[in-house]
């Protein structure tokens, strides 16, 4: 890089939002007034940097200082924000400044002090990247439940293992340990830096003082930008699309006046996120990601009335029969006193009913769509249809949900999901897609008690008689269809007085949905049932859930089915129980478990299960390779990065 011109002295700052607020013409004007500011106030003395031709400083304290300050260190000074080094030689591209900066050290002094000729030409915009980029990592560098022993990603030493924290003159740090021995002490206040690190393998830890992680770390952001272009070139069709906002719904008010329950701030916040969506040009493409039983549906049925009241029809994809059932019976009481007709399609109906509900829908006379895949066959057909909602989203593939966004590009979507993948919870988060978090339990509710127990016929026989003296039913979860008849009987001669019932997925669709009513009727006092439970049914008076082999759910589908149970204000329990012997993960993920006990971890678990998994496909498999070089968290970040200096290009 050609040198030019030579200066006396510069002024860095940090990157905080106080200096990004401000233009660079404001900085040498009040050049005096800061320099003296640095004599005596601490705010000044430790966000700025003034150096000197001929200062003694030394050359560790300007780069440790630089880290300190939120620049990053990377190969070579490309944008603002950025530094590197090279022997005695610091380039930096200061936030307050249109150019970059060389300092050459001769020992501890600097000997020259040169403008690089790297300019910006869009200061403003260079500087809205950097505040995303602080808000980005703020949800990047969640650091709660930080353990001894768990990988942790720094953004210019690379991949640790966290060893605790320490108080060092009265200053806390965050202790990181590195190969052969290496420390790297990170004080408080400097989390953005940090990450979790999360991957599909062991990861390598890195070297402190080498090269190799910030080539590592180039090389992936070159990916990252890559894989961008692509996302964006796929999104960028329905960032064109326009259709007219939707009306302001008089109907909305009736429901909300309507509504049994007291709305928690996070739903308000979501139903608010959607109605300024739906009063933009530009169709939504919403994920609400909310743990199950906090009241996701309540949110998409008054996103679906106000389409509706605009002279729209809306549809619900749901993934299974019960669910569909359930959603059409919920649906229908809710809006018995409002002039909305709603449909249900699925394979439980007769040929006749179906044809009548696809010849209605096509006709316009059914607003409200509810039913499963049977939504999605060629001779269905909407009059004009406005919005989708996708219930259990990581239930549908991809092909699944492009069908129907096919059917009219302006098309809003609606997505719900308790515990999402984490391709779609970081495409939320890279700016491709908008996500609402509904994280508030529903007031009264309590956390579900989990016992993680061996197998035991006296603590499933006590499990079952504590929760029928108290009025409430039970599900008992055995995942093999194949002797889930002898279980019943097992539990019938253990339990003679009990009534039992059975459900899975190869019961005929008019048998189960029989046997579900039955159930919610209370002819039923325990379910004997498959995984089949897990999808998203509510039933307030089942509080005890028994899980008879634990060790065959995944963690995720363990925390889901939990869900299915503690949708009161009465204690609920589960009992996760296992064969005598476990296997380590077994162990990992049932621990794991217990202490996502509170409720509203549906979203960390997600990454949590990601982690124990260490296999699946989150940005396609071409990039976990380079999720696994710098953990997930620092990929994304780096994608969420790219996404937005592409969008504002």
């Amino acid at each position: 890089m050609t040198l030019s011109s030579l200066l006396e002295n510069v002024l860095i700052v940090s990157i905080i939002p106080y200096f990004l607020e401000r233009e660079n013409l404001w900085f040498d004007q009040n050049i005096k007034k800061i320099l003296e500011a640095r004599k005596t106030q601490i705010f000044w003395q430790e966000n700025t940097l003034f150096l000197e031709k001929n200062l003694k400083i030394p050359f560790s304290f300007l780069l440790r200082k630089l880290d300190e300050m939120g620049y990053e260190k990377v190969w070579q000074v490309s944008e603002i924000g950025e530094f590197s080094q090279r022997g005695g030689i610091v380039d930096v591209f200061p936030i307050n400044l249109n150019f970059a900066i060389r300092i050459e050290f001769l020992g501890n002094k600097i000997e020259n002090i040169f403008r690089l000729p790297l300019e910006i030409e869009n200061e403003k915009r260079e500087k809205e990247i950097l505040k995303k980029r602080l808000k980005s990592q703020k949800i990047f560098s969640d650091l709660r439940g930080l353990k001894p022993g768990d990988y942790i990603v720094h953004l210019d030493h690379g991949i640790g293992i966290y060893n605790g924290q320490r108080t060092i003159n009265k200053e806390q740090y965050y202790v990181l340990e590195y190969a052969q021995g290496d420390k790297l002490y990170v004080p408080f206040g400097l989390e953005r830096k940090l990450s979790r690190y999360v991957g599909f393998s062991e990861p390598k830890i890195s070297r402190l003082g080498t090269l190799t992680w910030i080539k590592t770390k180039r090389k992936v952001k070159e990916e990252a930008e890559k894989f961008a272009r692509e996302l964006l070139k796929i999104y960028a069709k329905r960032e064109i699309v326009k259709r007219p906002p939707y009306l302001k719904s008089e109907m909305v008010k009736y429901l909300k006046e309507t509504f049994p329950f007291e709305e928690t701030p996070d739903q308000e916040k979501a139903i608010e996120d959607i109605e300024k969506d739906l009063e933009k040009e530009r169709p939504m493409d919403r994920l609400i990601c909310g743990d199950v039983g906090f009241g996701k549906t309540e949110v998409a049925l008054r996103a679906m009335v106000r389409v509706v009241e605009s002279g729209y029809q809306a549809a619900m994809l749901c993934p299974t029969t019960i669910l569909a059932n359930q959603h059409y019976q919920n649906f229908k009481k809710r809006l018995k006193n409002l002039p909305i007709e709603i449909g249900i399609l699925t394979r439980i109906q007769t040929k006749k009913e179906q044809k009548e509900t696809i010849k209605k829908l096509k006709e316009g006379k059914i607003d409200i769509l509810v039913g499963t895949h049977r939504i999605l066959s060629r001779d269905v057909e909407f009059k004009k249809l406005g919005l989708l909602v996708i219930d259990d989203e990581h239930k549908f593939g991809v092909r699944q949900k492009e069908k129907l966004k096919k059917l009219r590009a302006e098309l809003d979507v609606l997505s719900l999901s308790a515990t999402p993948i984490p391709r779609t919870l970081y495409l939320s988060l890279s700016g491709l897609r908008e996500i609402s978090l509904i994280q508030t339990p529903p007031p009264g509710r309590l956390p579900i008690k989990t016992f993680i127990l061996p197998f035991s016929e006296k603590v499933i026989k006590e499990a079952i008689e504590k929760e029928l003296k108290r009025g409430g039913q039970v599900y008992y979860l055995h995942n093999r269809i194949e002797n889930i008849n002898s279980v019943k009987n097992f539990l019938g001669d253990l339990l003679p007085n009990v009534k039992f019932g059975i459900a899975h997925g190869r019961l005929n669709e008019k048998e189960l949905v029989k046997v579900m009513e039955d159930f919610q009727n209370k002819k039923i006092d325990v379910l004997v049932a498959t995984t089949i439970i897990e999808a998203g049914l509510d039933l307030p008076n089942v509080n005890t859930l028994i899980v008879a082999d634990s060790t065959r759910l995944g963690l995720s589908q363990a925390y889901q089915i939990r869900g299915r149970i503690g949708r009161s204000n009465v204690q609920a329990f589960a009992y996760f129980l296992y064969p005598q012997r476990l296997t380590p993960l077994a162990k990992e993920r049932l621990k794991a478990l217990k202490e996502a006990e509170e409720l509203g971890s549906g979203y960390k678990i997600a990454l949590k299960d990601l982690e124990l998994r260490g296999a699946g496909n989150i940005l396609g498999k071409e990039q976990s390779g380079n999720i696994n070089k710098v953990g997930l968290n620092l990929y994304c970040q780096m994608l969420a990065e790219a996404i937005e200096k592409l969008k504002v290009k």
